[in-house]
């Protein structure tokens, strides 16, 4: 029997890559955009194989009706996808409260919307597999991207706890950590804000690399959407997997300094602790 997915942000980017491979391998798919005007070629080239459904993640009712349509459609639940969102690029002192809101509500409070509409019914099949977009930036805070980062680094966390809950009831959790690929990502779908010349030498430079570096990411998207497909078939998929061969590097080395930094900071680390034998 084939697979059920449903993914979120499927008009572009990594989501669309992915329902694409979705597809192409005879799964079933609610494929899901703010706009479905952007999905119509999949329903035309997949007829009964997908359903179309406008989103907006952060609108609980909304996110009830897709996971409903998937069981109206197909009888089940298999796969959920949360992969909508964005991050803008700007000093976090000149990020508005607005802006740090929006970016955490749609990147962070999507998720978890999406994930408590799927649970109950994974919880019920006593199987089914969530699949968590975080990003490098999730591991490691990115400059220029306070918003983005402080979300993502929830859903790690967020997520950890659901795959510890969920687990025992034979929900599987995945957390994917994309490094740069050649979607519209740091492009069309990002602002990038240099700000106060003070922060020239950091968010501008990020910005200015953002700049150069669209188009010339080193990930394929459609190399990822296959890596997906493959964790989702398994038995015991990873809780974490990176994305690209930048993301590798660079996760790599920031884990190395945590271990490095704790170790040398051990022994006032282990101060803290309780002494029995104190009279105090």
């Amino acid at each position: 029997m084939s697979t059920v997915w449903l993914i979120t942000g499927s008009s572009r980017g990594l989501g669309r890559a992915l329902a694409e491979a979705v597809l192409a391998a005879g799964d079933r798919l609610v494929a899901t955009a703010r706009d479905p005007g952007q999905l119509h070629d999949l329903a035309e080239r997949h007829g009964d194989r997908v359903r179309l459904a406008a989103l907006d993640v952060t609108d609980e009712q909304g996110a009830a009706k897709a996971v409903a349509l998937a069981l109206e459609s197909f009888g089940r639940l298999d796969v959920l996808v949360n992969n909508a969102g964005y991050g803008n690029v700007a000093p976090t002192e000149d990020t508005s409260l607005a802006e740090f809101r929006t970016q955490i509500e749609t990147n962070l409070f999507g998720t978890i919307i999406m994930t408590k509409a799927a649970l109950p019914i994974m919880r019920r099949q006593r199987a089914g597999h969530i699949i968590q977009f975080s990003s490098v930036g999730g591991r490691i805070g990115a400059v220029g991207r306070a918003p983005y980062s402080a979300a993502k680094w929830a859903v790690e966390g967020f997520s950890e706890v659901l795959a510890k809950e969920a687990g025992p009831l034979g929900v599987k959790v995945t957390i994917i950590e994309p490094g740069g690929f050649r979607t519209d990502f740091a492009g069309a779908s990002t602002q990038l804000h240099e700000g106060h010349p003070d922060y020239d030498t950091t968010v501008g430079a990020a910005v200015r690399f953002q700049r150069s570096f669209n188009g010339a990411q080193p990930g394929d998207p459609a190399k990822a959407a296959r890596a997906i497909i493959e964790i989702a078939a398994l038995d015991e998929p990873p809780l974490r997997l990176l994305l690209g061969s930048d993301a590798y590097r660079a996760v790599t080395e920031a884990e190395r300094t945590r271990r490095e930094a704790d170790e040398a900071w051990r022994s006032l680390s282990l101060s803290t602790d309780f002494d029995p034998d104190s009279s105090n």
